[in-house]
């Protein structure tokens, strides 16, 4: 089942001179598909997350979600669709230092619709999820660089999201944390979740199912 539906969508900004940062992609992404993409700075990489995470638009062409043609839905439809339906992991973790890891994690729950009486049972079972439920009263900064990324994980995935998208996943991680995220990602993806990968690794990206390439704005799938 097709999850997301890229069609001619192109991303232009105003110049001068104007600049194309994504130019006529087509793409589909099944429901549980596991995809990286790759290519070099200013390829259009952060572009396509952005359109992909529905936070920007495109200037032409159509995304949908599900079936859902965004372009169609007002700025709060975005951001409820969003909420629902997208995770988002990024390289500087983006956690709160003052925040328990249990709180952290109870984040996304207050804009998702999760009912109140079920969040923080939801936080603490996506902490489970990643190996921490031990971690729960934690502070962030005490953490490793691994651990606080599988917190992020657990920030992105406690509403329920279809697809989760992430942005330089293990940047700020050595080898062998990066492994455990790889594996983490491996799990979620086993339970039904659709990711998409963005990192200039190519071991990170060898490691999904499909590869993606941009360059120049442009996509092509590497066999």
């Amino acid at each position: 089942m097709t999850l997301i539906e890229l069609r001619d969508l192109t991303r232009s900004f105003p110049g001068p001179p104007e600049v194309q940062a994504l130019k006529a992609v087509s793409l589909e992404v099944a429901a549980g598909d596991y995809l990286s993409i790759t290519g070099p700075s200013g390829s259009g990489k952060s572009t396509m997350l952005n359109i992909l995470g529905l936070l920007d638009r495109p200037t032409v062409g159509e995304y949908r979600i599900d079936g859902i043609v965004t372009g169609a839905l007002s700025e709060d439809e975005r951001a409820a669709v969003r909420a629902q339906r997208i995770g988002f992991v990024f390289q500087a973790f983006h956690l709160m230092p003052r925040r328990t890891v249990l709180e952290n994690v109870m984040m996304p729950t207050l804009y998702s619709g999760v009912p109140r009486a079920e969040r923080e049972q939801r936080a603490r079972d996506a902490l489970s999820r990643v190996g921490l439920g031990h971690r729960v009263g934690f502070l962030p900064t005490t953490l490793s660089g691994g651990e606080r990324q599988r917190v992020a994980v657990a920030r992105a995935v406690v509403s329920r999201p279809s697809i989760l998208l992430a942005d330089e996943p293990t940047g700020n991680l050595d080898q062998a944390m990066s492994r455990e995220v790889l594996s983490l990602f491996d799990d979620l993806r086993g339970d039904g979740l659709t990711l998409i990968v963005i990192t200039h690794d190519p071991a990170v990206a060898a490691h999904a199912e499909r590869r993606i390439r941009i360059i120049d704005g442009r996509v092509s799938e590497e066999s």
